[in-house]
């Protein structure tokens, strides 16, 4: 066996010849970050070999600096001998400083209030369905020694009318102690369901009647959040999120999907998700508010569907080879004991229904959540993020598609891209006549790389400072040391030299990045727009735009307009509705008429499959420029580019 160590992390393993060493750095529990999946595309899981070799060959995202500092990429490299491996510093941040949008502050507040308006506007009732009663049984004696549980049947059928009454085994563990603590007064929390019937799903000893709590999730490919709810009143009482764990195997769906058809692979992405992802948020909640977890007795989460798929285990392979069908669009209810969830474990798990192969439920709660389904007005919302999620509509219809826009727009395919975390560059401008930077960052340390607000800035402050031309590609022989060409041609921007904060290298984004991004952007607007033509109509007959997706909490709206990727409309028509998934999955916790009107949405919602669309790649060639091809389709971006 070969011996592998890992600093600074001072973490070492026993291995034997010729594994992978990205493989190596996941059994050690050493995080690499690794968007493409091991598959040598993203040049994002650069390891430095400090003692020792390795079997590897230099990769053309290796610099020939990097590669003769002893840099390599973990996912093209065996091990052949006993090796030290040094992480750089800011790899961690990939997954433990990533910059999740708030859940609390004014605007969330305000968020989450539009969204409960909009259930009560429309006659729907936003209390939970869960009941929690105290009850007095009469104590047991020797002329009246029925079982305890028929002694609770009989309390409950006389008192609340309930003539059938069930529960199940754990359940029935619990009852013996729990009724003789305080002399069988008891409060239950109890489902009822249909007229006379009721499930007991828990019982503590005592008067509990004031504290009845349930969670709503929100399961992002990149993030997850959460909240835990007082099911009284509706009140959040606490909040928490990180960043998916399932993200070292993969920054996008396709490559999780490839991952889980690897020996085991299924069953580490599900405890990737679960152990090491929710429950750690759960167990978190828990400590902060002072709640236990048997008191969590609703859970009701959201995802796309490959993550619901891996949520539960399933396969997931089908859905991304033609004719892409899912194992499942709407699961069962499905018990916390089944999955391993840290609530109560006779909690019914409610998994927000999806609509096709790429529009999940993260989108169903969306569209819930956003009002457009009791709207008279024509309202766009795309959730920007890996899939590219589009929803057309009003009250009478709902069109959606998916644009598989990558991973560009979380850092992904660009050589300085980041997830928003410690150091990602989150605005850019450029001076027009020295065609120096000016750059903000997450964090007050140092500039590590940009996320995707930031690679929006700098693209538009490019092209509108003379440095790049509309299809992306850097203009020569310019007046200043920050674009260079290397010997194939290929030009780059410095943001950063390395030598401005001390770095390892500098921070550049090449023509190879913006062609990657421009792509990215493309994927939406011609989405977007595939999905009017289809209706005959066009962007000018869209009355408000709806932003959701992580990265809107940091969008500029000007610049997304310039670049091409939103349609130039008035700015007054373009909003962000933060994790609109999250609040869906708030309202269904609190409103039974909320999860019915759910499900109807899921139901009515039609899916266009944009790769089956004739005009579809015309669109998006089309989108591949800046703006766009056809400059008269962005007349106030024309009038700007004029000047």
């Amino acid at each position: 066996m070969l011996k592998v160590k890992f600093i600074p992390q001072n973490k070492e393993i026993e291995v034997s010849e010729g594994e992978s060493l990205l493989e190596v750095a996941r059994k050690a529990e050493v995080f690499i970050d690794a968007p493409c999946n091991g598959n040598g595309t993203c040049g994002k899981c650069k390891v430095k070999v400090v003692k020792g070799k390795v079997d590897t060959q230099k990769s053309r995202h290796l610099k020939d600096e990097e590669w003769n500092e002893g840099y390599i990429l973990a996912c093209c490299s065996k091990v052949k001998e006993d090796v030290v491996i040094e992480v750089p510093s800011n790899a961690g941040s990939a997954m433990h400083g990533m910059k999740i949008e708030a859940l609390s502050g004014e605007r969330e507040e305000r968020i989450f209030e539009r969204a409960k308006k909009q259930i009560l506007d429309n006659g729907m009732e936003f209390k939970t369905y869960i009941k929690k009663d105290y009850i007095e049984l009469d104590l047991p004696t020797l002329d009246d020694n029925i079982s305890d549980f028929e002694r609770i049947k009989r309390h409950l059928r006389n008192n609340l009318g309930y003539n059938q009454v069930f529960c199940r085994l754990p359940m029935l563990r619990k009852m013996p102690p729990i009724l003789r603590e305080k002399d069988f007064k008891v409060t239950i929390t109890h489902i009822p369901r249909g007229q006379g019937k009721t499930t007991i799903v828990n019982m503590e000893s005592g008067d509990t009647t004031d504290r009845l709590y349930g969670i709503a999730l929100d399961i992002g490919t990149t993030s997850v959040a959460a909240c835990l709810v007082d099911l009284q009143g509706g009140k959040l009482i606490a909040k928490a999120s990180s960043g998916n764990a399932q993200i070292k195997y993969g920054a996008d769906v396709i490559n999780r999907i490839m991952y889980s058809t690897k020996k085991d692979g299924l069953k580490v992405l599900n405890d990737a998700i679960i152990k090491e992802t929710i429950n750690p948020l759960l167990r978190k909640m828990y400590e902060d508010s002072g709640i236990d977890k048997d008191e969590i007795v609703s859970f009701i989460a959201a995802g796309n569907t490959t993550m619901s798929h891996l949520f539960l285990g399933v396969y997931p392979d089908y859905l991304r080879m033609e004719p892409y069908i899912p194992a499942f669009v709407k699961p069962p209810f499905i018990k916390a004991s089944e999955l391993g969830l840290e609530v109560n474990q006779e909690t019914f798990i409610y998994l927000v229904p999806s609509v096709a192969s790429y529009v999940g439920g993260d989108i169903t709660a969306g569209v819930l959540s956003s009002g457009i389904w009791s709207s008279d007005e024509n309202i766009l919302f795309i959730d920007l993020g890996t899939n590219g999620e589009i929803v057309f509509g009003n009250k009478e219809f709902l069109m959606t598609c998916a644009c598989s826009a990558g991973p560009a727009f979380e850092g992904g395919e660009i050589s300085c891209g980041m997830r928003a975390a410690n150091g990602a560059i989150e605005k850019v401008k450029i001076n027009k006549d020295t065609y120096e930077p000016e750059i903000s960052f997450i964090g007050n340390d140092k500039p590590l790389g940009v996320c995707g607000s930031g690679i929006i800035d700098l693209i538009c402050e490019l092209m509108f400072s003379g440095i790049t031309d509309r299809r992306g590609k850097l203009i020569k022989n310019l007046n200043t040391s920050r674009v260079r060409f290397d010997e194939n041609g290929i030009g780059e921007y410095i943001i950063v030299f390395k030598e401005e904060y001390e770095l390892e290298k500098d921070i550049t984004i090449t023509e190879v990045d913006i062609d990657n991004f421009i792509r990215a952007k493309a994927a939406i607007y011609s989405g977007l727009t595939t999905l009017l033509t289809g209706l005959g109509m066009d962007c000018t007959m869209i009355d408000k735009i709806y932003i959701a997706g992580g990265i809107g909490n940091s969008l500029d709206i000007k610049n997304s307009i310039k670049i091409g990727m939103l349609p130039d409309v008035d700015e007054s028509k373009i909003s962000y509705v933060g994790n609109s998934s999250l609040m869906g999955c708030y309202l269904i916790l609190m409103s039974e008429d909320g999860r019915h009107k759910l499900e109807e949405l899921s139901n009515h919602m039609t899916y266009v499959e944009l790769s089956a669309d004739p005009g579809y790649m015309d669109e998006f060639i089309s989108a591949s420029f800046l703006p766009h091809t056809d400059i008269e389709k962005f007349p106030t971006v024309k009038q700007l580019l004029e000047k």
